[in-house]
């Protein structure tokens, strides 16, 4: 999942995994929370799971995330880095 897109090439992602995930961080992501497009099966958000990269590899773009899951997302980053 993208987070940012910043100058230049690079871009900040967050794990999305189809994976069964049991942590306090992980957000469900179902295909009724996108906007558009969806995923094969429910997935995983790890907020607690970043990286970078150039944003020259990205091969697609599976869909949109509605703004309410990005906000949920977004909130857990927050509660991560304060403590």
């Amino acid at each position: 999942m993208v987070l940012a897109d910043l100058q230049d090439d690079d871009i900040i992602l967050c794990q999305i995994t189809s994976q069964f995930v049991k942590d306090y961080y992980a957000i469900t992501l179902n295909n009724s929370d996108f906007a558009n497009g969806s995923l094969n099966k429910t997935s995983n958000i790890r907020p607690n799971r970043l990286f970078t990269s150039d944003k020259n590899i990205i091969i697609r773009k599976t869909g949109t995330i509605k703004q309410y899951v990005f906000k949920q997302v977004v909130e857990k980053l927050f509660e991560i880095i304060k403590y």
